[in-house]
């Protein structure tokens, strides 16, 4: 089950389970659409991957304990260990390949 990270680890943008501006890799690192877009190029810069929209979790139980409510997301805030330079430097060497290419 997805940790639904509350914030972006690189501006520490706050993220709520209902936003649609959060962005997650296959790892679940957790970024807002602007720092995917302006910064990182679709490059996460933990894993090298790319990014696709975090999904809603529903707010509302439509099946039996199947909700936010029952699957809270994480309060656990995550910030990147990388200096801007070193994202900016780390991204720059693989953007222009493509993500399943990576």
């Amino acid at each position: 089950m997805l940790e639904l990270r509350p914030n972006c680890e690189f501006c520490d943008k706050d993220l709520p389970p209902e936003s649609t501006e959060a962005c997650i890799c296959t790892y679940e690192c957790t970024f807002c659409t602007n720092c995917v877009e302006s910064l990182l190029q679709n490059v996460c810069p933990n894993c090298g991957g790319g990014f696709t929209a975090r999904p809603v979790r529903p707010n509302t139980a439509h099946r039996d304990n199947v909700s936010l409510a029952n699957q809270p997301a994480s309060t656990a805030r995550v910030l990147s260990k990388f200096s801007r330079q070193e994202v900016e430097e780390f991204c720059s060497v693989i953007k222009d390949i493509a993500p399943e290419a990576r």
